[in-house]
């Protein structure tokens, strides 16, 4: 039984060392085809990928008769879920900003560039044309083959449907784009007939170009040349930072398994040097040489190395996610022990909060108070004192409104100038200008407060109000 199973193993090693004497690292030079090998770490990759859905299905979502979301630039408003957004509450997008950079730092400084590797859109994208490139190709050797091959009538069809492929994926993740901001329904009516505007065209076509030149040409280099974050990851890193590692104490010396040889007889480490680790690699990093600007910490290097570790009988874990402390053999510090853990997590509280904030504190009416400085009252030929106001009347909601405005005080006071409601256009700041009266014999000070209120009734019979204090001033007593 024994001898059967190192039988197995010897004919498993000459397919791996057969297919790696054909293996080339990337110089920038060629094209990288990786091999694909199933496991936990590939798994796990399409499943992170699988958000990417939410870009492409998000605009055809619904929400109370019209998009969920859509981002509706040349009318300056945003809607979420019913909720609308407009310029005024940018101070929302800049804690929306902030969360989602604190958080890649976080997630950099625990375990690497782990957004690269299972959530970039690069590498998704990349991921997704070269299974595509797989299915009609072949295996990496069957592809290198085919690239040397002189053209012929097979050679030219394959790679011709295989980039047709790609150029409509371009498409579709442009055309996704823009119907996040044109909205889905009216871009597929206008845009087959004519009928889009010049940016709406000019988008889907950057995209299309973009997205097929950029996983499909250009890949890995990509990452190597043109995206900042590959620069500047290795200040984010620490000694605590988990990333894949070659367990170099277990691995060396590095040889080849010899047929007949036993765990007694061998001279050296668990690595068998079979090269697989650099042939999943799709950046064509050899993870044994430590950590590089290329590696996007995916993961599948470790699911290449597991799977050569069981057929050769040996413990899985030689290649692992692990920390630099830990490699060295010393102690490792808890997650809830780092300073910086503790720092990033404040700041994501913080500004996660103020998303929420004003997120449930949005209203369809917002209203703003100035008072005339210029003077700050005057007084009628009846004795009573007058105050001008100027109000900011924003209306939010996706249809106009008829705002009606009222106002208390501690004291006695008149309204002049509301006795009609004001016709508020949606999506645009309207002015109106109020006066406030009050008898002099009611004012037991020179300045008592003021509460403005703006009321109105939606289309689907919903109550919306808002209010901001104010304050009414009057001569010295």
């Amino acid at each position: 039984m024994k001898t059967n199973r190192n039988a197995a193993h010897d004919v498993a090693l000459d397919d791996i060392y057969a297919e790696a004497e054909q293996w080339q690292v990337n110089t920038g030079n060629e094209t990288i085809h990786a091999k694909r090998l199933p496991g936990k770490w590939r798994t796990i990759k399409w499943l992170a990928s699988s958000v990417w859905l939410v870009f492409f299905l998000g605009p055809y979502l619904t929400w109370n008769g019209g998009q969920a979301v859509l981002f509706d630039i040349p009318s300056r408003q945003y809607h979420l879920f019913g909720a609308t957004v407009l310029p005024q509450d940018f101070w929302m997008l800049s804690l929306l900003l902030l969360f989602f950079a604190i958080l890649l730092a976080v997630l950099t400084a625990l375990a690497g560039r782990v957004y690269c590797g299972y959530f970039c859109f690069q590498t998704v994208w990349t991921d997704v044309f070269t299974w595509i490139e797989e299915k009609l190709e072949g295996k990496p050797a069957q592809r290198r083959k085919l690239d040397a091959a002189p053209a012929n009538a097979r050679k030219i069809t394959l790679k011709f449907v295989k980039h047709l492929t790609w150029m409509l994926i371009g498409f579709a993740t442009g055309f996704s784009f823009v119907a996040w901001f044109y909205g889905a329904v009216p871009l597929w009516l206008d845009f087959f007939v004519g009928d889009a505007n010049a940016a709406a065209y000019a988008a889907v076509a950057l995209f299309t170009v973009g997205t097929y030149v950029l996983a499909g040409w250009l890949r890995e280099q990509t990452c190597f040349w043109l995206c900042p974050y590959a620069r500047i990851q290795g200040v984010m890193l620490d000694r605590q930072t988990l990333v894949p590692t070659y367990d170099v104490d277990r691995g060396e010396p590095r040889g080849r398994m010899k047929k007949g040889e036993t765990e007694q007889t061998r001279s050296t480490g668990d690595c068998v040097d079979c090269n697989q680790c650099v042939a999943v690699c799709p950046t064509g990093v050899d993870i044994r040489q430590g950590q590089q600007e290329g590696c996007i910490t995916c993961g599948l290097c470790i699911d290449a190395c597991d799977s050569v570790m069981d057929k050769v009988g040996r413990p899985r874990g030689l290649v692992r996610y692990a920390s630099l402390d830990e490699m060295e053999g010393k102690p490792v510090k808890r997650l809830l022990l780092r300073p910086r853990v503790w720092v990033y997590t404040f700041i994501l509280t913080v500004a996660l909060m103020g998303i929420i904030y004003g997120l449930s504190t949005l209203s369809a009416l917002d209203l703003k108070v100035l008072h005339e400085r210029a003077p700050l009252f005057v007084q009628l030929s009846d004795g009573s004192i007058q105050n001008k106001y100027t109000l900011k009347l924003l209306n939010k909601a996706n249809d106009d409104l008829l705002v009606t405005i009222s106002a208390e005080s501690s004291v006695p006071i008149e309204l002049v100038g509301a006795e009609e409601p004001f016709k508020i256009k949606h999506g645009e700041v309207t002015p109106a200008i109020v006066f406030v009266k009050v008898k002099r014999k009611e004012l037991d000070s020179e300045r008592v407060p003021v509460t403005f209120y703006a009321q109105a009734q939606l289309p689907t019979g919903a109550d919306v109000s808002t209010e901001r204090d104010s304050a009414f001033f009057g001569p010295r007593r």
